[in-house]
């Protein structure tokens, strides 16, 4: 199925939205990602406070529950924060529905770590080890002599699935590797920083908007993940955050979508901490 993928309010237009469907949803859901759960809801607020007839509730689950939910029906725009499968667009196209991809940003998964490590730069092969627990003693990388706990997010995380494939698999070069034995899955970024906080020798990754004063930061590869550095392409870890929704007429959809890759919508993806599509 070909994903139509927008940039700008211009190809917003030509998208080809407007279809088949005449009525608008009484309340627009928008499900999925985590990731990208709280620039969403900022944004749908804000265009709420602009659109006064606009009802927006936004929810997280994970990038596979908010395309699941768009195919299905259970929402009008689903959040993710990986591209959409072969097969879920196999089972959009069985079912008749087009799907458009919208670039809504770009996030720099950023490894953290508890402040009392040591540890402050791993490398990309450092990081594949580690999370393929090939490398289980913070020592074998430069650190104390302490067993190193992983955390990663659940598999309904489309972070876990693009960590999965670029870090562990090194970018689809080893196809088989996965995640090892003993990795804790918390459901959250907020679930891996707050784990972070409390244990010493953890180690997790979540998106770039979610990183505090309450835990450290990593460079990878000698590269600070930062704004300027996912903007220019030097940071090892980056990809696009999406929306995905289907080429239907819904005047809060398409106003919604319109909003986000507006100049007011895009200052929220940056206030965030994300790097804006345009």
């Amino acid at each position: 199925m070909k994903i139509n993928k927008v940039f700008s309010m211009g190809l917003m237009i030509m998208m080809g939205i407007c279809s088949t469907t005449s009525s608008a949803s009484k309340v627009v859901q928008v499900k999925g990602s985590d990731t990208i759960v709280n620039v969403s809801q900022y944004i749908a607020e804000e265009y709420m406070a602009k659109n006064k007839g606009a009802r927006i509730a936004v929810t997280g689950g994970g990038s596979g529950v908010g395309i699941s939910s768009l195919i299905n029906g259970t929402a009008d725009i689903g959040m993710a924060s990986r591209s959409i499968k072969e097969k879920e667009s196999k089972t959009a196209t069985d079912k008749g529905l087009k799907i458009n991809e919208v670039v809504l940003g770009f996030d720099g998964i950023t490894l953290i770590v508890n402040k009392e490590n040591k540890i402050n730069n791993l490398t990309h092969q450092d990081l594949a080890k580690i999370f393929r627990r090939e490398v289980t003693n913070w020592k074998e990388v430069g650190g104390d002599n302490a067993e190193v706990v992983v955390l990663s997010r659940d598999s309904s995380s489309g972070t876990h699935e693009f960590f999965k494939e670029h870090v562990i698999r090194e970018k689809n070069t080893k196809k088989s590797a996965e995640y090892g034995t003993k990795t804790l899955y918390m459901p959250s970024n907020e679930a891996i920083k707050q784990e972070v906080r409390n244990s010493r020798y953890a180690i997790g990754y979540v998106g770039m908007g979610y990183v505090d004063n309450s835990v450290k930061s990593l460079k990878v590869d000698s590269i600070e993940p930062s704004v300027k550095n996912v903007s220019n392409k030097k940071y090892p870890i980056a990809r696009e955050i999406y929306w995905y929704v289907l080429a239907k007429n819904n005047k809060d959809v398409k106003g919604l979508v319109e909003f986000a890759l507006s100049k007011d919508g895009q200052k929220i993806v940056a206030e965030e901490g994300f790097v804006p599509a345009k």
